[in-house]
């Protein structure tokens, strides 16, 4: 039967590599493609071997698990990230999370969760160590208290209401300032202003915020 799930193992240790190795194909869906002892080498054959999961050591020579992470979210590659490291630190933690990694796995059980956050990944689930997964916690608890000290629709003039109001209509400027008899100018100027107030940015950070609290609008 041909397995499932190809994956890449990249982690400078030969004797660690060989017992992942052996721990994750006892899974008769998995099979590991390639492997590598550094990163450069690891990216090279994650662009020709094409795995589906790439499990990285974040401590690696020549390129960093998390360089190399990058390297392939940017490139787009179709590969999900299962990060491996030695460090209980929560800054590393949000680093890989915010890349958009979805698997973070502590050497020391890594044998006995390999498996289980494979699977994960490649369905589109994160997998997080328990023994960190209060960083999961933590992490929501921050984003909760952001959303609620945000600036919300109430802090906008009438104007800019009314501007916000057409952007959620996914109207231009040139037609908003038509409908508002005033210049086209004016209403890049109040895009501005709204986007500084609600603390918005990015190209798209506008119209996904008027979208979403269309009804906020009045």
């Amino acid at each position: 039967m041909e397995p499932d799930i190809k994956v890449l193992i990249a982690d400078d240790h030969p004797i660690f590599r060989k017992g992942l190795k052996e721990a994750i194909e006892i899974d008769e869906h998995i099979q590991v493609v390639a492997e590598a002892a550094d990163g450069e080498a690891a990216l090279r054959l994650t662009q020709e071997a094409k795995p589906a999961v790439a499990v990285l050591d974040i401590d690696m020579p020549r390129l960093s698990g998390i360089e190399l992470a990058r390297r392939v979210i940017e490139s787009e590659l179709a590969t999900e990230i299962i990060f491996l490291t030695m460090h209980k630190d929560e800054g590393l933690f949000n680093t890989a999370m915010d890349m958009g990694v979805k698997g973070y796995v502590l050497k020391d059980s890594a044998v006995t969760e390999i498996i289980d956050s494979i699977h994960a990944v490649f369905d589109g689930r994160h997998y997080v160590s328990p023994s960190v997964s209060s960083y999961l916690m933590h992490r929501r608890d921050r984003a909760a208290s952001v959303r609620d000290t945000r600036p919300g629709v109430s802090a906008l003039t009438a104007q800019e209401k009314r501007i916000l109001k057409s952007i959620a209509e996914s109207k231009t400027s040139r037609e908003i300032a038509d409908e508002l008899v005033i210049s086209r100018r004016t209403v890049e100027n109040h895009r501005a202003n709204i986007c500084e107030k609600l603390e918005l940015h990015g190209s798209n950070a506008l119209l996904r915020f008027a979208i979403e609290h269309k009804s906020q609008i009045h």
